[in-house]
């Protein structure tokens, strides 16, 4: 249950010191990993809840490709809680860490409601992931041929 997405930085994401602003990078951040979460508990109905403390490690600059890198650490009933790493592309250091994002699946309602991976462990939810992805490539080479 690992994610990767990769960013360019472009002139417009850049501070006053020409570095990659720490508020862009955490709005990307977000939004990958409610993506990845939303993929992950089977519905687009997710917020942010908690994002654990945040250290910038070293700076980005203009042409700079980041990676960022998440992976499922917890699954609770209604949540589901993510790590984030992001390294520059080019020469792999770190940029920045975030031990913990909480994302809950909320219902129509917008209350919390309980989501696809629910009461598995983490090696069963890695489990059902890999089939999916497995299934997800048959069709592909399927609807290819």
């Amino acid at each position: 249950m690992k994610y990767y997405s990769r960013h360019f930085v472009k002139p417009g994401d850049l501070n006053p010191a020409q570095r990659l602003f720490g508020g862009q990078l955490l709005a990307w951040i977000d939004e990958e990993a409610a993506i990845f979460a939303g993929c992950q508990m089977g519905t687009p109905m997710v917020v942010t809840k908690l994002m654990s403390e945040i250290d910038f490690v070293s700076s980005a600059f203009c042409g700079d490709v980041v990676e960022f890198g998440f992976e499922v650490v917890d699954i609770g009933r209604t949540s589901l809680t993510v790590h984030c790493e992001v390294r520059n592309k080019q020469t792999r250091e770190l940029i920045i860490q975030v031990e913990r994002i909480v994302f809950v699946a909320l219902d129509a309602e917008g209350k919390p409601t309980p989501h696809k991976k629910a009461g598995m462990t983490l090696d069963e939810a890695r489990e059902d992931s890999q089939r999916e992805q497995e299934e997800k490539e048959r069709r592909e080479q399927r609807l290819a041929s």
